[in-house]
């Protein structure tokens, strides 16, 4: 029988994205830094409407982009579901006509995975508690973030891992700082 052990903290990940994606989160960047804490890392310009139309209805007619952000304080892997239903309120807040102006795409990084939150039940995510499930988006296996059968294609792409490989390299940092050399919990 195994014993219990305490679960190691992560590092919280946004992906914000929608049309006119930076002139959307002058205004979002200023909230999730009060709700979250330092932005410690930003991705470049990311390409989110090449996978999907889905937004495009909602969102307007620019092109669908988004920014990965990491934050500089660790969390708590339990903390994810509060994490999704504020990311949720912060877009709706931000609503312009009863429309989404920005989606706020909240996970987090273990040195082992990639997990993302989701408010919608499907066979591979597991139920978390207060409506919210999540589902590990991305393994880290031989060196590298891998895809599942089920992963969006966005995640898949190179420009998305590599962003994430560097987010996993500064939770490292800070893991190691942490926990000490090891970097173990």
């Amino acid at each position: 029988m195994g014993g219990i052990r305490k679960p190691e903290l992560v590092n919280l990940v946004i992906f914000g994205f929608g049309a006119f994606v930076d002139y959307r989160l002058e205004t979002a960047k200023p909230i999730l830094i009060e709700q979250f804490g330092e932005i410690d890392y930003a991705s470049e310009l990311l390409d989110f409407g090449k996978y999907t139309f889905y937004y495009n209805k909602e969102m307007g007619n620019g092109p669908i982009q988004g920014r990965l952000f990491s934050f500089k304080e660790l969390v708590h892997p339990y903390e994810l579901p509060t994490i999704k239903i504020k990311t949720n309120e912060i877009e709706s807040a931000l609503q312009t006509n009863g429309k989404r102006s920005i989606n706020l795409d909240s996970g987090y990084i273990h040195h082992t995975q990639f997990v993302l939150a989701s408010t919608k039940h499907w066979a591979n995510r597991l139920y978390l508690g207060r409506g919210i499930y999540a589902e590990i988006t991305l393994m880290y296996v031989d060196g590298a973030f891998t895809p599942l059968p089920y992963t969006y294609p966005n995640y898949c792409a190179p420009e998305y891992i590599e962003p994430l490989t560097k987010i996993r390299e500064g939770y490292l940092e800070k893991r190691k700082a942490l926990y000490g050399k090891s970097g173990k919990g």
